[in-house]
């Protein structure tokens, strides 16, 4: 193996530490730029483009949202945003004083994700024995085991807004619950 060492001539200064008449630079930058291609592209959406999108399920076919604006604009109780085969993305808003409701899912996972407001998650092994029990709010994620039974109540003096991921599916392709009466009435 043939090893160049620097290119550089030696300098009495510095030794040999080679001096770059220019400032360095990455090969590549860390995060995206923020670039307006609007005036270039017209046909581009900005970044708020989902700020009024309709919510239903675009299921099964490649899909990029923003998350955080689709739950925050969503005012049913269960909307499904996306149906897959091996998963469920549905949008969620509970009412003032409401709950999700004491549930269990013996073969699912779910993962649920509070966008605005503020309330408490109970889980435990059998409806009677809840023995986990936290305070939840803006950006905090649950994770619900398959098996598990769980109840988030809406504790703040806004609608709860959340997204909530299960895996595998467990609402119909196209589920739409106005009222929290509807969906338990679909059960």
């Amino acid at each position: 193996m043939y090893y160049a060492g620097f290119m550089y001539p030696p300098c009495p200064q510095y030794g040999q530490v080679p001096v770059y008449p220019y400032p360095r630079q990455p090969a590549y930058w860390m995060y995206p730029q923020q670039i307006d291609y609007s005036s270039r592209y017209p046909y581009r959406q900005s970044s708020n483009m989902h700020a009024n999108m309709e919510l239903k399920d675009y299921g099964n076919t490649p899909f990029v949202v923003n998350i955080t604006e689709a739950s925050k604009q969503n005012n049913t109780f269960r909307t499904a945003l996306w149906t897959g085969k091996h998963l469920q993305v549905t949008l969620m808003s509970i009412n003032v004083g409401e709950d999700i409701g004491l549930e269990v899912h013996p073969t699912v996972d779910q993962f649920l994700r509070i966008e605005q407001g503020q309330g408490m998650v109970r889980m435990g092994d059998t409806k009677d024995n809840l023995y986990i029990e936290k305070m939840v709010s803006d950006d905090d994620a649950i994770m619900v085991p398959a098996g598990t039974w769980h109840n988030l109540i809406n504790t703040g003096n806004i609608p709860l807004k959340l997204y909530t991921i299960y895996a595998p599916p467990q609402h119909p392709f196209g589920t739409v619950h106005r009222t929290k009466a509807d969906a338990m009435a679909a059960e």
